[in-house]
């Protein structure tokens, strides 16, 4: 919650930025996302346990500011929310640990998985007209979890939290004389055992285009995974991917 309060004062203060000066360009959007999760986590490399998760619908929200100075970075700041429930029986010969408390073979399982996380991304445009825009950056992933497994008699939690940095593209092309645009974007690591990316694609379509403001809509698919080895004593396998509606408006 302290995250999108961030978010969404930054996108506040890049809004009254935009409006004083006419060379700032400020894109602000948002996606209902329906995705499905499945995986595993745990404690351990080894100690980990696969659980059904319920499809959820979540929100995301983005603000990014343009300016014409060719040295330093335009900035995008990103929150998203994934949250979700779900459970578990353990088969017969297994067993799971988790913050300390053991379930043994049969115990029927329960967990939460709370995670948001906010994208503070630096990038720069190679190319940005009506028929080509490329960006790449870096990005900060600012990543907070609360993760809860129970059974009938017992319950243990753990709370994760860091930063995760990643590599950022995007690209756009325009469709000449439709208003149709395809675009695909992506936040992506990979090292050692650990495997992050966030990547989506799709169309949008311009409902309204002059030289005041436009506004887009959008229709595409999106997958995270969440490789993560030790953050915070946390491991896991997860992805989450499905399709979104969402809106885009530049000023």
């Amino acid at each position: 919650m302290k995250k999108t309060l961030l978010a969404a004062s930054v996108a506040a203060l890049m809004c009254g930025s935009a409006q004083a000066d006419t060379l700032l360009g400020l894109y602000v959007g948002g996606q209902i996302w329906s995705n499905e999760a499945s995986g595993s986590f745990g404690e351990g490399r080894n100690n980990q346990t696969a659980f059904e998760f319920d499809d959820e619908n979540q929100g995301s929200f983005y603000a990014a500011l343009e300016h014409p100075i060719p040295l330093i970075p335009n900035i995008k700041i990103a929150s998203t929310t994934l949250d979700t429930i779900g459970g578990t029986t353990l088969p017969a010969g297994s067993s799971f640990t988790f913050k300390g408390q053991s379930y043994g073979a049969g115990s029927t399982l329960a967990t939460t998985l709370d995670a948001s996380f906010v994208d503070y991304t630096f990038y720069y445009e190679v190319f940005d007209n009506d028929l080509l825009t490329f960006d790449f950056g870096l990005t900060a992933r600012d990543l907070e979890a609360y993760v809860k497994v129970s059974d009938a008699n017992n319950s243990s939690d753990l709370d994760v939290s860091g930063i995760i940095p990643m590599a950022y593209v995007s690209t756009i092309v325009g469709l000449p004389f439709t208003g149709f645009n395809i675009f695909a974007e992506a936040n992506f690591i990979s090292y050692d055992s650990q495997t992050v990316y966030d990547a989506q694609i799709g169309v949008s379509y311009a409902i309204l285009d002059n030289l005041a403001v436009d506004f887009d809509v959008t229709l595409g698919y999106r997958t995270v995974k969440m490789e993560l080895d030790d953050l915070d004593n946390f491991y896991s396998d997860l992805t989450y991917d499905g399709f979104f509606v969402g809106a885009v408006v530049h000023f």
